[in-house]
């Protein structure tokens, strides 16, 4: 646990500068770190450094509380119109012969799969094609709707609902309205790359602009909807533009509140148009988790997204300002595979997942998508067959 005596031992510490003395003073006390201290914590800041001041402020929020939930994705296509320098993971062009395009049908069978399994979210994103519309989705909203109402559904990133809504000559406030009206429940966070355009427009080219993205979201939470949020890094951008992708965040959540997570998506390197670039470290990676905590303080929940960088570092990032670890997923995702993710098979059972979390001391919870707790699995043991029989009382495993 990271007590406010660890803080003070930090502000204490002459062998510091007294910028980031000033920085964990204000930590301590709730004060919001400015776009200047934001990019010295990148310059200056030491792994342990920010560790510290992440983690107390994660276990402010959050306890040992670690959340995840049971959910399915489904990619309706790996093929897209769009060429992102960084994406390893379109056939429109290259290795056409494996590009997939399902059918509503074939979305529809995929969510049947799971019928007899206590799945609360269905998550569907991918590629951006003409035949995938506002009719295609709507209908297939609703469908999903018919055959299973509870399950949630959080699918499309702005990239795909700015193409949409274009062909189809309807404003974002129309269309958004449409999609909440055929069962949209929420959006997730893909598509934000990096907000500024000395960056985006190098590496993302021809889709929405960072500003089309942060106006569908807030149109959105105008609604009463909720989404998630993330950020590529670890490419050709610069310290400054993350600092300046994560303000304009903060900035969005101060005026609607919408925003649940925020996820750090670590740029790979395989087979695509940036290959030459080395790949951020442990250590960097762990240093930007804990700085989009510390910077990031109108947000709830920061989320590792496992399948991308596995599980060992999933359990580290835990103790760097994360509480959230995603789900169960399913081997359907194929997105960050195809880039060189840790998990080639990312799909991990309940149990596997209570035991990641459990191993390094946390509080394994399962929430639905919009944080309500499901269920407490801290004190359940499992069945082989990853049943829970009854509760029993648990050392804290360090490791």
């Amino acid at each position: 646990m990271t007590s406010g005596t660890d803080i003070q031992v930090l502000i204490n510490d002459t062998n510091l500068s007294e910028e980031l003395r000033h920085i964990a003073d204000k930590v301590r006390n709730d004060v919001r770190i400015s776009f200047e201290e934001g990019i010295h914590l990148f310059e200056h800041g030491s792994l342990s450094f920010l560790g510290t001041l992440a983690n107390f402020i994660r276990e402010k929020k959050h306890g040992n509380n670690t959340y995840f939930n049971r959910n399915f994705h489904i990619e309706p296509t790996n093929v897209c119109l769009y060429t992102c320098s960084f994406c390893s993971y379109s056939r429109l062009i290259k290795k056409r012969e494996e590009g997939w395009e399902y059918t509503m049908e074939e979305m529809l069978d995929i969510v049947k799969k799971y019928d007899d399994q206590p799945v609360t979210e269905v998550h569907i994103v991918g590629g951006v094609l003409p035949q995938y519309d506002v009719k295609f989705y709507t209908e297939l909203f609703q469908a999903i709707k018919r055959h299973r109402p509870e399950l949630h559904i959080k699918a499309l990133t702005p990239v795909e609902y700015h193409y949409i809504f274009k062909k189809d000559k309807i404003s974002y406030e129309v269309g958004m309205q449409l999609m909440k009206e055929a069962g949209l429940d929420s959006i997730p966070g893909g598509g934000a790359e990096i907000f500024h355009p000395e960056i985006r427009d190098k590496i993302a080219g021809g889709k929405c602009s960072g500003d089309q993205w942060l106006r569908i979201h807030e149109i959105w939470h105008g609604m009463g909807g909720r989404s998630n949020a993330t950020m590529l890094y670890g490419h050709i951008e610069e310290y400054r533009h993350r600092i300046d992708h994560l303000e304009q965040l903060r900035q969005l959540q101060d005026k609607t509140g919408g925003f649940q997570t925020f996820i750090p998506l670590k740029f790979r390197n395989q087979d695509n148009e940036m290959s030459h670039l080395e790949e951020t470290n442990v250590v960097e990676d762990l240093r930007n988790y804990a700085i989009s905590r510390i910077y990031l303080d109108n947000f709830d929940h920061i989320k590792a997204y496992w399948p991308m960088i596995g599980r060992d570092m999933t359990q580290l990032a835990l103790a760097f300002g994360v509480d959230d670890i995603d789900g169960t997923i399913d081997d359907t995702t194929k997105i960050y595979a195809m880039a060189g993710s840790e998990e080639q098979n990312p799909s991990m059972s309940t149990q596997q997942l209570v035991t990641l979390i459990r191993r390094v001391g946390r509080k394994p919870i399962e929430r639905d998508t919009l944080y309500r707790e499901v269920q407490d699995f801290t004190d359940l043991i499992f069945e082989e067959d990853n049943v829970y029989k009854g509760y029993m009382s648990l050392p804290v495993l360090n490791g």
